[in-house]
């Protein structure tokens, strides 16, 4: 039997949600995916989440919309910025993550996201204080995407060892993060 590709790429999206309710949820460590959502909010936003994973931008922006409409929450804002990111709108995106902040001004994710989208815009100088600002977060997943970005702006910058030390720090949260350990080689290979 041989399927449409409407139909093909309608099952692949059915067998990589259900993979992703039945394992990766499963397997999260976040406090948020431990238990089922607590309320409509978290319901939306967990939507949200699948469907930006699977590509659907515009449907997860518009249900990270409606969840903090239910109820605001720096991970709605956050998540939503980066859903705009992915359809170049990296302004509104900015003004996203900063709505996250006032919610949630320990939460690193929105600092880290503005972080980058800056540098996208070509804005590296403004980036520089948001990332500083995720790399000294109270409560963020990822502390190794900082230090790899903000190293990445200050080895361009001339920053050499300071650089590095970013590189080695990110290492530090994640050893196997392949990007850091690159720019360690390219290090090595050029300059030291």
């Amino acid at each position: 039997m041989k399927l449409s590709r409407f139909s093909y790429v309608s099952l692949v999206c059915a067998v990589a949600t259900v993979f992703l309710l039945l394992v990766v949820q499963a397997g999260r460590t976040s406090a948020q995916w431990k238990d089922p959502p607590a309320d409509l909010a978290e319901h939306l936003w967990r939507q949200g989440y699948m469907l930006h994973v699977l590509g659907a931008y515009l449907q997860a922006i518009e249900l990270f919309r409606r969840s903090f409409k239910v109820r605001p929450t720096a991970e709605g804002h956050t998540f939503l910025g980066w859903s705009l990111s992915h359809v170049a709108r990296l302004e509104e995106a900015i003004a996203e993550c900063e709505k996250a902040i006032v919610i949630d001004p320990d939460f690193g994710n929105p600092n880290n996201d503005i972080g980058v989208y800056l540098t996208w815009l070509g804005r590296v100088d403004e980036a520089i204080p948001w990332l500083r600002k995720a790399i000294t977060a109270k409560h963020y997943c990822c502390y190794q995407f900082p230090h790899f970005t903000l190293g990445r702006i200050l080895l361009n910058k001339g920053k050499i060892l300071e650089a590095r030390r970013l590189f080695e720090r990110a290492l530090k949260y994640d050893p196997d993060y392949a990007p850091a350990k690159k720019a360690l080689q390219e290090i090595s290979k050029s300059w030291l």
